[in-house]
């Protein structure tokens, strides 16, 4: 799991320097968080099902979106973690995002067997 993360933060700081988007950026260091936490949600419980995660990223002149795509077709219910009792990975996704003003949703691929969530951030 820890190789996973550590690649998608490496990645996402990569993609993110070759876009022009400054490392320094408000929203820069919360979408590594929230990467790491879809990343290792999507690996400690969907990869008996789907072994591998794919990342996805597109950028706009005022946004940065990305996605963690896993085959697993459970959808977890984004805006119930930011209610629920306790802490944990979603809570942390959602109170992230939602402090940057972003927005998250869950999309099912049309077979029903996965899904990708996508978080939306202002730059």
């Amino acid at each position: 799991m820890g190789s996973a993360v550590r690649i998608v933060r490496e990645t996402t700081e990569q993609v993110l320097a070759e876009w022009g988007i400054n490392r320094h950026h408000p929203s820069v260091g919360p979408a590594l968080l929230i990467l790491s936490e879809l990343v290792t949600n999507s690996v400690r419980h969907a990869a008996a099902l789907s072994p591998n995660v794919t990342v996805i990223f597109a950028a706009g002149p005022d946004t940065f979106a990305f996605a963690v795509h896993d085959r697993h077709p459970h959808q977890p219910a984004l805006y119930g973690a930011v209610t629920a009792t306790g802490s944990g990975g979603l809570a942390t996704v959602m109170e992230l995002t939602l402090g940057l003003s972003g927005t998250a949703v869950v999309r099912g691929d049309a077979d029903g067997r996965g899904k990708s969530i996508w978080i939306t951030l202002p730059l």
